[in-house]
């Protein structure tokens, strides 16, 4: 389906620029960019590979532990299903602080480790689990309070200020969890409670 799509806005480009004459600036387009694009994930690889090795120092040194016990704390009540020492609680804690440090690449691994273990643990077959949904919805709608990735692109294209996104990062993102997290969670209320008056 991608492949579709990405085939198809590339024939409306090149259609749009033969049709308003600017087969030039379409031209420029087609040899420039994907330079740029390889400049732009080189200069981005290096901060990637900073936080990502860092996080892993942050699981090897144990801090994995201390972030599972605070979170315990504070997501308790929305996977209380799960042992809050299991490998899947503490793969959620990574990708969690991953989100909040705005480092997308670095939570993806922890959150595809994050719902094989709770595939696993909580012996889900073809439907997803009242745990898998609420983590799902908790890494697409994450709480960011440092946005790496959007002010390594603000500084590499001369932004004067490139922290003054950051209260709107807070509460945009504080918004769209806090809707998120109680859109899904009414549903598997009402799911709960039926099952156990079954």
């Amino acid at each position: 389906m991608l492949t579709f799509i990405f085939s198809l806005l590339i024939i409306i480009s090149i259609a749009a620029g033969l049709a308003t004459g600017n087969v030039r600036e379409l031209t420029e387009a087609v040899l420039n960019e994907p330079v740029n694009a390889v400049e732009l994930c080189i200069y981005l690889c290096g901060g990637m590979c900073f936080w990502g090795g860092l996080m892993r120092v942050a699981e090897k040194s144990g801090l994995t532990e201390g972030l599972a016990k605070l979170f315990a704390l504070i997501l308790g009540g929305l996977f209380k299903d799960l042992d809050k020492q299991g490998r899947a609680f503490k793969a959620i804690c990574m990708n969690i602080t991953a989100n909040l440090l705005g480092l997308g690449n670095a939570a993806t691994p922890f959150g595809i480790e994050a719902m094989k273990a709770l595939a696993e643990e909580e012996g889900a077959g073809d439907t997803a689990t009242p745990s898998m949904i609420i983590f799902t919805v908790i890494n697409t709608a994450s709480l960011t309070l440092i946005p790496s990735t959007a002010l390594s692109l603000r500084m590499k294209y001369g932004s004067a200020d490139p922290l003054e996104i950051i209260p709107a990062v807070w509460i945009t993102s504080a918004a769209a969890l806090a809707v998120s997290v109680t859109a899904a969670m009414l549903p598997l209320s009402g799911k709960r409670k039926r099952g156990k008056s079954l």
